[in-house]
């Protein structure tokens, strides 16, 4: 008797090992409404570079760098996309091995092993790839904006690629990766620290070692097509929502809110700088309140998968204001030719906005409450400690990149060539045509 009921609960001992252990084995399963989602996020952020990115830089250029703008966004998309494949992915989203903290690895170069049937989570892995590619074609685009109208395009092109694989990949793993900062609770939704701070840093530093355009800041070096400025501009805002909402990588409520946020970030960063810009100079301007729609976007970045509608109109509010001065500082009181204001709206609002979510993620401030289950001033010092990583990290290796790429091709344009223009000086083309034979 003892026997038969030892066989009977040894055989129900197996059988709950074996259904417990087939039910912890199942996979997830492919959703596809977050699949349409995020295929639908990837061509919105995408279309911010090119041509969103392109033709609100390519505007603030005067007439004859105009084409080399274009050409500069459109070859470090083309870069990054082979540089992403090749390596730059692995690096960002690997496993890393013992080294996990800090980078990926390169367990998946050339994307080994990813197949049709690979998930990333609940979507497929190919779709991840191609989302997160186009976050990394977009941060380098940005940093051109730093050194506009006076760098060789053979040094664009060694320096984006070199910047996208030993500076943007390994932060992006630090932060989305699984690294040492996300384990620590630092909370950056959509690019915060990887993309904003980091850019405007990049930025800042080429600006300084590249040096001023010839005759900043005595002559005027005004836009040349502000119609273009403000068809890029308004791409970028719509451009904007697969940024942030995509980052929620579903369907689902934190995506909606994180649209909402970003639309009113934007719309309340656009109308500070524009009240700032009239107070001081008596007339708001186009330039002024898409500049200032701009920072309000890079500001409520990290925070749009966090905070709630209050927090974000405030946050934005907040950009326009500090982003406004901090272009007035850079540029006018301290000369550094940061030719289109990468750092001062990128990277100033970039830390502004990321230290902030430390602040409004708060959930009695309608936030949705913080990643290390924290107090606010923790969650704070948290965010600060990830800023300062990114500023060190970001601005060292970019120095050292710039200055190994001077000593290869050079970084900067001649005298001739900067006065005759970069389009035709590395091109041979003119953006315009207008002499009576071209019609």
């Amino acid at each position: 008797m003892r026997t038969i009921q030892w066989i009977i609960g040894l055989g129900i001992t197996l059988s709950l090992m074996f259904f417990s252990q087939d039910a912890q084995a199942e996979p997830v399963a492919l959703n596809l409404a977050n699949t349409s989602w995020i295929l639908t996020a990837t061509a919105l952020v995408l279309f911010m570079t090119l041509p969103g990115l392109a033709l609100f830089y390519g505007g603030l250029v005067r007439t004859r760098n105009v084409l080399s703008i274009l050409m500069q966004c459109f070859s470090i998309a083309c870069l990054v996309s082979i540089l992403w494949f090749a390596l730059a992915y692995s690096i960002s989203f690997g496993d890393g091995g013992t080294l996990k903290d800090w980078w990926g690895g390169l367990g998946k170069v050339f994307l080994m092993g990813v197949t049709t049937a690979s998930l990333s989570n609940d979507l497929p892995e190919t779709v991840f790839i191609m989302f997160q590619m186009t976050f990394a074609i977009i941060t380098p685009a940005l940093v051109i904006g730093g050194f506009a109208e006076r760098i060789r395009f053979s040094a664009v092109l060694l320096f984006s690629g070199l910047w996208v694989v030993i500076v943007y990949a390994p932060l992006c793993h630090w932060v989305w990766g699984g690294g040492w900062l996300a384990q620590m609770g630092f909370m950056d939704f959509a690019g915060g620290s990887v993309v904003h701070i980091n850019a405007g840093v990049a930025a800042l530093v080429a600006a300084l070692i590249i040096g001023n355009r010839r005759g900043f800041p005595k002559t005027a070096m005004m836009p040349h097509n502000m119609t273009m400025v403000f068809t890029g501009a308004s791409m970028l805002w719509v451009g904007w929502f697969g940024f942030n909402g995509g980052s929620a990588l579903a369907a689902n409520g934190s995506a909606g809110m994180a649209m909402l946020v970003t639309h009113l970030g934007a719309a309340t960063g656009s109308l500070a700088w524009m009240i700032m810009e009239w107070v001081r100079h008596g007339k708001p301007s186009v330039l002024g309140i898409v500049t200032g729609m701009v920072a309000g976007l890079g500001t409520i970045t990290p925070a749009s998968g966090f905070v709630g509608p209050t927090g974000a109109a405030i946050i934005g509010f907040g950009a326009g204001v500090v982003c406004y001065g901090s272009t007035q500082i850079i540029k006018q009181k301290l000369h550094i030719d940061d030719s289109l204001d990468v750092s001062p709206v990128h990277g100033v609002g970039g830390i502004l906005g990321t230290i902030l979510t430390g602040v409004f993620a708060a959930p009695f401030l309608g936030g949705s409450g913080f990643a290390s289950g924290g107090t606010m001033i923790h969650q704070v010092g948290v965010q600060s400690l990830g800023v300062v990583a990114t500023l060190v990290w970001s601005g060292v290796l970019t120095a050292v990149i710039l200055k190994i790429v001077n000593a290869m091709v050079g970084l900067r344009a001649d005298r001739d060539q900067e006065s005759e223009g970069l389009d035709l000086a590395f091109h041979d083309e003119k953006g315009y045509n207008l002499d009576a034979g071209s019609f």
